[in-house]
């Protein structure tokens, strides 16, 4: 198959590449993303970074398929150890949980000087992406939620430059996200509602356990329990 057409939740992440970018899309899969960012002129140069075997053949495949190998370059390795310093102008790195993201953004920030955008799709533990970005100090600029076959993904954007979003109210805003707190859509109140049953039924089977770390984890539960009473509409 061709690059032509994506999966709403990778469309939308292409949406916020600024054209004539140096692209990296690490985690790259297929390379779909760089692939269609390829096809529509909208990048200078693609790098799809792919550390096992298996996904990094098919980018390279893909790639040939698109006639897109004198643009996108397939690179095997571990994150953003595919890139030389100051490379990338763009970096998109999705469907991971947030931990996993934050760890290769750590890992490889000696990579980021030139970068002036990232654009992260953390499949679960947004909130550990925000807070690594505002210790960083990157700007979250723009987030998005969606839904599509079923599953509800959050797409974050930071840039370099900016105001960041959060006031006084950090603790919601890092959980929920700044400006999908003030948007509150349909799959935003789905996606909490889901949170909190699962949170009740994590406490309900704690409730026997006697450990600090059950008590500590029992507090964060109910701490967020109460978060999404106070501001979820």
């Amino acid at each position: 198959m061709n690059s032509e057409k994506l999966s709403k939740r990778l469309e939308r992440v292409a949406s916020y590449v600024p054209k004539n970018s140096v692209l990296a899309d690490i985690g790259s899969d297929h390379a779909y993303l760089p692939c269609y960012l390829g096809l529509k002129n909208m990048i200078n140069k693609g790098i799809a970074g792919e550390i096992t075997d298996g996904p990094f053949q098919s980018a390279k495949e893909q790639v040939a398929l698109d006639g897109l190998t004198e643009i996108i370059e397939v690179r095997k390795g571990d994150g953003l150890s595919v890139l030389e310093p100051d490379e990338a102008e763009v970096i998109t790195i999705c469907g991971m949980g947030g931990s996993l993201i934050t760890s290769i953004l750590e890992r490889g920030k000696e990579k980021l000087g030139n970068a002036k955008r990232l654009i992260l799709q953390p499949n679960v533990g947004a909130r550990t992406v925000r807070r690594w970005l505002l210790k960083e100090n990157w700007v979250l600029t723009e987030e998005e939620i969606i839904k599509e076959d079923g599953k509800i993904y959050e797409i974050l954007v930071a840039d370099r430059q900016g105001k960041q979003p959060y006031t006084q109210n950090s603790d919601a805003e890092l959980l929920f996200g700044p400006f999908l707190l003030r948007n509150q859509n349909e799959a935003f109140k789905e996606k909490w509602s889901g949170e909190v049953n699962q949170w009740n039924a994590i406490l309900s089977q704690m409730a026997k356990a006697q450990s600090t770390d059950a008590e500590e984890k029992r507090s964060e539960l109910e701490k967020n329990i109460r978060l999404v009473e106070e501001w979820i509409h």
